[in-house]
């Protein structure tokens, strides 16, 4: 990869020649755009001295605790808390009873209860709160709450959900998407339908029909919610939160708690990892309520086992498609089905849905598709938003099928899909046309053509075996006997930023100074750092529009105007745009003061055309400095705070899907490598090498960085990952120690390619990074074991009981 921006930033002469935008402003400073700029965080979080929410402390807090349900569809009898309120050390437990204002929330539809009332409808449900002066305390206390549960009949899947007798788990819905689905069971539908079908379907010399399926991954985030309310002498509340999206949290707390939305203050703290989860509210009205009703401060810590019940999870999906194809290799049509399953509530299960329908047949030109995608409303735990927000799920149905169309075609696996490619201009099955660069063939090329990993990695040349190399590792379970390789390869396509018509924006407040005789900016958004390093970048466009050195960043909180969700590969894109678009005003009014004030010192000042900031100089586009930053500002800051906004979007129609529903997507592919004791069921995968256009990498480490995480994660869910629940929607492995996720010792190598293919609708030309690697590497890991062992393998995570049939 190469970061010069005034030359195509392509390292191959096959890609699509692009030209990334040419910097115009602070190209000399250090730590600009384009630069692997050292992350401010990160020795802190390295060497463990990162303070994160979950170290908040007040000198008089008081400790929350949640008393949650152990069934998973109840009636609730009757609540008695009498005996824990008479504990030494409790100040106070509250039920529904107790709510003072709105009793539900939610990110899309209000059906959430605070706590619950009447019913419960998921394990682990919340069902009271309690408040005591130490945590010991307030556990005991909730572990006396006496609760008469009477349990009904679940609903676990769509066969139970949508039976004639099914019990409706939201009866007299009235939310926008009620009128549109065929039972209220389902949350949402979405079909997508464009082209002839049944005419292509007459045309198809190879037709391939299987069935799919995803298990419930959890986002296995490192830092538990945690959180700090603080009361105010006004009456509000301050809270100290772990969350992605600090005014959404603040909007639906304050009706919750009664309280204007200035008086809902939140400050964003530490927050140990996101993926999705922290989307939604958890702990956070349970914190401020019994900190306004106590009027002291209330920390609430999840422990391990807790923080599996109190966030989402990834939709589990059944998928079933079918692809149609001529003998020589082009795809005529593709049909598909994909049913999520969304738990009790309805979390973010609309846009899953829509992203899930509309990327269903991935990266491909395909003329003619019958698409339908949709959420059921189910016993089992809520889901909503982690990593790759429905794609994924598509991705592993669409790349699978694609080996087996290729198969059946007696074609190379990857000449396959490049055959069928989309490139810029294909039309996708929204009707929406791609505008930007989509080197899909390309990609694929890069991973394809990488040198291989040597075989029999574990043995050396004189026959001395080391065990960490092989499946099973230091288990010892096998010397190279029985070990097979496989090699699979897989694409992706993924939305960037909100989309379906959502008014996605993001605020950012510039204020530039002079501080001891320097000129300093700082920088104030409400973006949740939630690990991605957009802090880092933030100061890096800062100092690349503003020519300045010292940029400070300030706390995030809601007293600045929304940033929108850190999610959706959206803050470097949205914010960074808010940041670049206010420092831009702020450079203008810096050439205006100049003009004003100093304009008749230099003929350069006539006119700002050509006018940069440079190392606090003001300089004209020849390099002749014509004014100093500190004397133009003097006493004087210059303080702007503004809103971007991407392209609209549209929603997609309820019947046909079409629309221009996205406004951006980004693409990448894997190759996996993998070592098989197919004996034994264990897989290693030696190496997952991926290649991405990023458009514009504006800290090139932290883009590879961000794609080997993302690759990681889909390690994680091809072959270890999965929330296991019982026939009765109970939780089975809630810890760490049933719950298995990659160390770094299943972590193979992951060599990254990166294109710099600009989108010329986007700031700096970059396209967002985070959450398509996450789609394919799982099933180009999958399709490695595939090849490995001959097996179809329709399921993820595979588990050793399919490689080896017991």
């Amino acid at each position: 990869m190469t970061t010069d921006t005034d030359r195509t930033t392509s390292t191959s002469s096959r890609a699509p020649a692009r030209t990334a935008t040419k910097l115009r402003q602070g190209a000399t400073a250090k730590g600009t755009i384009g630069e692997s700029t050292p992350r401010p965080d990160g020795t802190l979080k390295a060497t463990g001295e990162f303070a994160y929410s979950s170290d908040l402390w007040h000198e008089d807090m008081l400790w929350g605790f949640t008393l949650r349900s152990p069934h998973a569809h109840a009636e609730i009898r009757s609540i008695d808390v009498g005996e824990a309120l008479a504990m030494p050390g409790v100040h106070t437990v509250m039920t529904y009873a107790d709510l003072p204002a709105e009793t539900h929330y939610g990110l899309e539809i209000r059906d959430q209860p605070v706590l619950a009332a009447g019913r419960v409808r998921y394990h682990g449900e919340a069902v009271a709160i309690v408040a005591a002066d130490h945590p010991e305390t307030a556990r005991r206390a909730a572990a006396r709450i006496k609760v008469e549960y009477a349990e009904l009949p679940l609903v676990t899947d769509e066969a139970t959900a949508t039976a004639p007798d099914a019990p409706v788990l939201h009866p007299g819905r009235a939310d926008r998407h009620a009128g549109g689905v065929p039972h209220p069971n389902i949350v949402h539908r979405q079909p997508i339908r464009r082209g002839d079908v049944a005419a292509a379907e007459a045309r198809a010399e190879v037709v391939v029909r299987r069935d799919y399926e995803v298990g419930m991954q959890d986002q296995a985030f490192l830092g538990p919610e945690s959180g700090l309310a603080v009361p105010a002498e006004d009456g509000g509340v301050d809270l100290y939160i772990a969350t992605q999206w600090l005014h959404v949290d603040r909007d639906q707390l304050a009706p919750v708690l009664g309280l204007p939305a200035d008086k809902v203050r939140l400050t964003l703290s530490g927050v140990g990892g996101a993926f999705g989860a922290r989307e939604d509210l958890s702990m956070q009205a349970h914190a401020c309520l019994l900190a306004l009703r106590t009027g002291r401060p209330v920390k609430i810590v999840y422990n391990r086992y807790e923080s599996f019940f109190g966030h989402v999870h990834r939709h589990p999906a059944k998928l079933a498609y079918e692809h149609g194809a001529t003998r020589d290799g082009k795809l005529l049509y593709v049909r598909c089905r994909i049913v999520l399953d969304g738990g009790a509530y309805a979390s973010s299960s609309p846009a899953v849905v829509g992203n899930a329908a509309s990327l269903s047949i991935g990266p491909y030109a395909v003329d003619n598709v019958d698409i339908e995608a949709l959420a059921l409303y189910s016993n089992n735990p809520p889901c909503g938003a982690m990593r790759g927000f429905g794609a994924v799920q598509a991705c592993f149905a669409y790349e699978a099928q694609m080996d087996a169309v290729a198969a059946e075609l007696g074609l190379d696996p990857v000449e396959f899909r490049q055959r069928n490619a989309m490139s810029q201009g294909t039309v996708m099955p929204t009707g929406q046309r791609v505008d930007s660069p989509a080197p899909v063939a390309e990609l694929l090329r890069r991973v394809k053509e990488r040198p291989l990993p040597p075989e029999r990695p574990w043995a050396d040349a004189g026959g001395s075996v080391d065990v960490r190399g092989l499946p099973g590792g230091l288990s010892n379970t096998s010397h190279g006997e029985g070990v097979v390789r496989g090699v699979g390869y897989a694409v992706g396509i993924k939305n960037v930023g909100f989309s379906e018509g959502f008014d996605d924006y993001s605020t950012a407040r510039v204020r530039l100074e002079v501080l001891g005789a320097e000129p300093v900016a700082l920088v104030h958004t409400a973006m949740a750092e939630v690990g991605q390093g957009g802090v880092t970048v933030h100061a890096q466009i800062a100092r690349t529009e503003l020519g300045v050195t010292q940029v400070v960043i300030h706390p995030a909180d809601t007293r600045v105007g929304s940033a929108g969700s850190t999610s959706a590969s959206r803050q470097t894109y949205m914010t960074g745009g808010a940041i670049k678009h206010t420092c831009e005003a702020v450079r203008e009014e810096v050439f205006r003061r100049g003009r004003e004030r100093f304009g008749h010192r230099h003929p350069g000042w006539a006119g700002d055309a050509g006018l940069l900031l440079e190392g606090g100089k003001v300089v004209t586009g020849a390099g002749e400095v014509i004014g100093d930053l500190a004397e133009i500002l003097g006493g004087d800051a210059i303080d702007i705070e503004r809103e971007f906004r991407h392209r609209p979007t549209e929603p997609f129609h309820p019947e046909t899907g079409q629309g221009f529903g996205h406004v951006q997507y980004s693409f990448c592919a894997h190759r996996a490598v993998v070592d098989v004791d197919t004996e034994l069921g264990l897989v290693k995968v030696v190496e997952l090498a991926a290649a991405q256009d990023v458009g514009k990498a504006l800290n090139p480490l932290s883009v590879v960085g961000q794609i080997q995480g993302g690759t990681t994660q889909g390690l994680g869910l091809a072959v270890m990952e999965e929330i296991q629940v019982s026939g009765g929607a109970l939780v089975r492995n809630p810890s760490f120690t049933d719950y298995l996720i990659p160390t770094i010792l299943d972590t193979p190598s992951i060599p990254v390619d990166v294109l710099e293919l600009a989108d010329d609708h986007a700031p700096y030309g970059l396209r967002g990074v985070g959450e398509a690697p996450t789609l394919s590497s799982t099933p180009a890991v999958v399709a490695a074991i595939r090849a490995a062992t001959g097996l179809r393998l329709g399921r993820v995570p595979v588990r050793p009981e399919h490689l080896t049939g017991t």
